[in-house]
């Protein structure tokens, strides 16, 4: 086995034991009366296994505390079922679980969903499909679809459209929904993939994986794009957050939180989908090309939706008003570390006269105690700069700037003339001018400022 097979085998495990350490739900116990998601052992699954059928929990205001099981027949007992057809219906999707441990997060995520509107939330429970060996539950995951199929087939006959049907999946089974989608030629309503899995699926072909053929809107948040996330677009608008990779706040300092680390990343999609839900703040992307291209202030407008950009959130096809709906468009953003993890983006464009030397500055914008800080490295063939910054609070509670020159303590460095350093809030909804301040001198070592007076 090569090394960057063992690599994924041990991220993979690492991964699954932080689901079933850090996440499991152990303080709770469940009301006999309620259904819960399976747990499964190691033992269980020798002996039965992928055997097991998929079964399904239904959760409404009605049960928002108490799941029910939900099967073919609970429809045609309607007295006993909380069901109802003509509400719009949340399909949540867990992904792998080497352990066997039941996801926590699903109670979570389906209060959120019925705190934000009247739905029915089904739970698929395929714990004894999705846990230990991942390349079988790979090779086994289409029978997941096909029995999600088959009750959806049921929902129809009793009144339920396809339209109706809203998937939100995390991981691998973001994939599941996708082949339910497939099996219904796209019609399912739309599909919400949270950070969906990458190893085993990055080089496949679409029938094998999420796409935007699966439904008539699919959106992607992507978290972890380099160890257990795609990275490539796999559905209409495809958010990058923080480019998709290393999220703020995510430890990498210690390995004693190594397994902290590796989950962070990944389960960061899904809390801040959920965090999005509950529509304190707009969380926006911006199309650009690259990550790279959007840093570097080059991607700064919505013009290819109209001006609307799109949001992560509760809104229709995620607030794109253009039709047709475009397919596969990477939107960028920067987030905070913590909930509700909207951040301002920041414009700043530093001009100055051409230096004799290289030399490094740190631009810093305060508001109150918030501090946001970026250091420049400037070189002797470049006298403009672009960068963009993530910022806790809007353009214009900017109390103040502040630069200061910290080049090399080994030769001398010169005053840097600043031209101009401006900086500018996007995307702008209030449509504010940037603000400026031009033709200045910042000294080695000296901390120059500039006081803002400004009012939102």
């Amino acid at each position: 086995m090569g090394m960057e097979h063992r690599g994924i085998l041990l991220c993979v495990w690492i991964l699954s034991w932080s689901f079933g350490a850090a996440v499991a739900d152990e303080k709770q116990r469940a009301d006999p009366g309620c259904a819960e998601i399976s747990n499964t052992t190691w033992q269980e699954y020798r002996r039965q296994g992928a055997k097991q059928q998929v079964r399904f929990l239904l959760l409404t205001r009605s049960n928002i505390d108490c799941a029910q099981f939900f099967d073919q027949g609970s429809l045609s007992e309607t007295q006993n079922s909380y069901f109802d057809v003509s509400r719009p219906t949340k399909v949540i999707v867990h992904g792998y679980s080497a352990l066997g441990n039941r996801p926590s997060w699903v109670k979570e995520l389906a209060k959120t969903l019925l705190r934000v509107q009247d739905v029915n939330v089904l739970v698929v429970d395929w714990i004894y499909i999705s846990s230990y060996a991942y390349n079988l539950v790979v090779e086994n995951y289409k029978e997941v679809s096909l029995q999600i199929s088959v009750l959806i087939n049921q929902l129809q006959k009793h009144g339920c459209e396809l339209k109706s049907f809203h998937f939100i999946c995390i991981s691998l089974g973001s994939h599941v929904a996708g082949f339910v989608g497939t099996l219904f030629e796209g019609k399912i309503g739309k599909i919400t993939a949270l950070d969906p899995a990458g190893p085993m699926f990055k080089g496949t072909d679409i029938y094998d994986r999420l796409d935007p053929s699966d439904a008539q809107f699919v959106e992607a948040i992507h978290t972890d794009t380099d160890y257990f996330g795609i990275s490539i677009p796999v559905g209409h608008v495809d958010f990058f957050l923080n480019g998709g990779k290393d999220q703020t706040g995510c430890s990498r300092s210690h390995f004693s939180s190594l397994s902290g680390y590796v989950l962070c990343d990944h389960m960061r999609a899904l809390y801040v989908y959920m965090s999005s839900l509950e529509g304190s703040c707009q969380l926006q992307g911006i199309p650009c090309s690259s990550y790279e291209d959007f840093l570097d202030g080059l991607c700064v407008d919505c013009d290819d939706f109209k001006g609307k950009c799109p949001t992560i959130g509760p809104s229709e096809n995620s607030g794109i008003v253009v039709s047709p709906i475009p397919k596969e468009q990477k939107l960028f953003l920067l987030t905070t570390s913590q909930p509700p993890y909207c951040a301002y983006h920041i414009l700043l464009v530093l001009e100055v006269s051409a230096l004799s030397k290289s030399a490094e500055v740190e631009v810093s914008l305060t508001t109150a105690n918030q501090e946001t800080q970026k250091r420049i490295r400037m070189q002797t063939d470049t006298t403009v700069y672009r960068m963009v910054l993530a910022h806790p609070v809007a353009l214009c509670e900017i109390n103040s700037i502040e630069m200061k020159n910290t080049g090399s303590r080994f030769y001398r460095q010169a005053d840097i003339h600043v031209k101009s350093v401006c900086a500018s809030e996007f995307p702008s909804v209030r449509q504010e001018q940037p603000i400026c301040v031009n033709n200045f001198n910042v000294r080695r070592g000296v901390q120059w400022s500039h006081d803002f007076v400004l009012v939102c």
